[in-house]
């Protein structure tokens, strides 16, 4: 597996809305491009930890229990998935997180019938209404009948390559809620907004799309996953992601409700394997993990799983 690599090396590529903020830094000069952003984002985006209260011995923003998804994407074939369900049949995992993998569409029969009860079974995908004449497409109600949970929406690859846009995404969530069907909505930056300073204005937007939609938030979980670093080996540092997962909370709480920006639960996703986890789980507002390539390995993504230890703090 290649090393992980991260990317904070200008000021600019901290990631977010560069406006208001004086960004006149030399090499000389010994502030490094995360503390200048803490020193001075705070009348941003109320970053101060004050806003918040003690919430006991786990260190997670969101009220929330800790998730984990797998999302296996286009790969597998029979024998591959029947020993990685194997594997995660006989994995250890900790009690307080929520676990659910997605597999490609013909395999999640299989894997439903194989796997642990433990674990619940998602989507990668889902049509924008109901069933009928839509060659390629699978319903919402095809997937309730075979006993999935959860769907994954306005994933990047759906989003850049597909073509999807944020208008059909939303529209989509909201169906998928509207028949029980649970959503791991995606959001995420690509690598020139990010460059640019539109880190905040694209989640934003994405975000927007979703809120004019969806009937609640209950059954939703937000995944950021910035599409420079899904399945590039480049990851948000720790310091980026919580960033982005605070601002993306805050903006919740100002267009939505506070209670919606307590519960719901915000998830990072981006080159996560079993190397990084521990570092990102610590951050107080990523509430767990979208895993896209760890996710095909059994003990690898347990162990990803149980990073939730990471957020226990001495009581």
């Amino acid at each position: 597996m290649a090393m992980m690599s991260t990317i904070s090396s200008c000021p600019q590529f901290c990631g977010l809305r560069l406006s208001g903020l004086s960004l006149k830094l030399d090499q000389s000069q010994t502030l490094s491009t995360t503390q200048f952003f803490f020193q001075h984002v705070d009348s941003h985006l109320h970053l101060s930890a004050a806003r918040r209260g003690c919430r006991g011995v786990i260190t997670m923003a969101g009220s929330g229990k800790f998730f984990v998804g797998g999302n296996w994407k286009c790969n597998g074939t029979k024998d591959s998935i029947s020993k990685l369900v194997s594997d995660l049949n006989n994995a250890k995992l900790e009690a307080d997180v929520d676990v659910v993998v997605a597999p490609p569409f013909v395999y999640i029969d299989q894997v439903k019938n194989s796997l642990t009860d433990r674990i619940e079974i998602s989507a990668q995908n889902s049509w924008v209404g109901k069933g009928g004449a839509f060659t390629g497409e699978i319903s919402v109600e095809q997937l309730n009948d075979i006993g999935c949970k959860w769907v994954i929406l306005g994933h990047s690859e759906r989003r850049h390559i597909i073509g999807e846009d944020d208008q059909f995404i939303g529209k989509k969530a909201a169906y998928a809620l509207s028949q029980n069907l649970k959503v791991i909505a995606c959001i995420g930056e690509k690598l020139e907004e990010r460059e640019a300073g539109k880190t905040f204005d694209v989640c934003f937007q994405q975000m927007k799309a979703f809120a004019e939609h969806v009937p609640g938030w209950d059954d939703v979980v937000i995944a950021y996953e910035p599409v420079w670093a899904i399945g590039t080996g480049k990851v948000a540092t720790p310091q980026q992601a919580q960033e982005v997962h605070v601002a993306v909370r805050d903006w919740l709480k100002k267009n939505v409700s506070e209670e919606v920006a307590s519960k719901t639960r915000i998830i990072y996703g981006g080159s996560v394997n079993g190397s990084n986890c521990a570092e990102l789980a610590k951050q107080e507002d990523i509430d767990g993990f979208l895993v896209g390539g760890a996710s095909l390995k059994g003990p690898e993504f347990a162990t990803i799983v149980n990073s939730v230890t990471s957020k226990k703090v001495a009581a």
